[in-house]
C-alpha cells in the first residue's frame, strides 16, 4: 500500500523518478481480495427429485447449490431423517410443528431448534412418509455480502458452517416453512461434477446415534464439524 503520509508526492512525481531519488516502488495492494466470481449454475432441479428415498436424495444434494432470493451457495453437508426412526421430528406422528412433513416432497421444513435457530430441511418421499434431509453447511458462493451483514462476520468459513448459521445467512425463518424448492423465492440448482462424499453419523441428537446417515463433501473447510 502506497505512504499515505506522502499522498501528493506519489501523485505528482514521474513514475520514472522514482527509482533515481532512490524511492522504493511499492505497488498499491487491496487489503480486502476481490470475491472470485460465482461457479456456474446446473440445471435447475425440481420438486419430483425429492419423491424418493431419503437416503438417495440426501448424498444427491452433495455439490447441488441452494439459493434463498439469490443468496446461498453450495451444499456441503446434510443429514438424513426417516420416520421411522427416533431422530426425526415425525416419529410420533403430525402436530402443528412438523405436519409439513407430512404433505408432499419438495418443499421447505423450518423449524426453531432450542428455541435459537431456524433449521433448514427438504421434504422427501411420497406424501405421508414424513422424511426429510436437513441442510447442515453450504459453501458461500452468490450473495457473500449480504450473508456477511446478516452473520456480522466476514470470515466465510463460519457464514454458513451450520444449520443454524446458514438460515441466519440466507434470511429463512418460518415465513418459508412449506414453500417450494423450485419456485421463488427457493432455487436449486445441480452439481457441476461428481463430488466425494463421506459418511458419518449425525450430530447434535441423542436418539438413533448409531445411524451413519450424515453426508458431506470430502474435504471441504466449510462443513460445520469435521467427519
Amino acid at each position: 500500500m502506497a505512504d499515505a503520509s506522502h499522498p501528493r508526492r506519489m501523485s505528482v512525481l514521474p513514475i520514472c523518478v522514482l527509482p533515481i531519488c532512490g524511492l522504493p516502488i511499492r505497488m498499491a495492494q487491496n487489503p480486502v481480495p476481490a470475491n472470485q466470481p460465482a461457479p456456474h449454475l446446473g440445471r435447475a432441479l425440481k420438486r419430483a427429485l425429492f419423491a424418493r428415498s431419503v437416503h438417495k436424495v440426501a448424498p444427491d444434494l452433495i455439490g447441488a447449490t441452494l439459493l434463498v432470493n439469490g443468496v446461498g451457495g453450495i451444499i456441503v453437508e446434510v443429514e438424513a431423517y426417516h420416520h421411522t426412526e427416533a431422530a426425526a421430528h415425525s416419529f410420533r406422528g403430525p402436530t402443528p410443528r412438523n405436519l409439513v412433513m407430512f404433505g408432499p416432497p419438495g418443499v421447505a421444513y423450518v423449524y426453531r431448534s432450542y428455541g435459537i435457530h431456524w433449521c433448514l430441511n427438504f421434504v422427501c418421499e411420497k406424501e405421508g412418509s414424513a422424511s426429510a434431509v436437513l441442510i447442515r453447511a453450504l459453501q458461500p458462493t452468490h450473495g457473500v455480502p449480504a450473508m456477511r451483514r446478516r452473520r456480522g462476520l466476514h470470515d466465510e468459513r463460519l457464514l454458513c458452517s451450520g444449520p443454524g448459521k446458514l438460515t441466519e445467512a440466507l434470511g429463512i425463518t418460518d415465513q418459508h416453512n412449506g414453500l417450494p424448492l423450485d419456485t421463488p423465492p427457493i432455487a436449486l440448482h445441480a452439481r457441476t461434477k461428481k463430488p466425494d462424499i463421506v459418511t458419518g453419523l449425525r450430530i447434535g441428537i441423542t436418539k438413533a446415534v448409531e445411524l451413519p446417515w450424515r453426508y458431506g463433501l470430502k474435504g471441504s473447510k466449510f462443513l460445520s464439524k469435521p467427519f
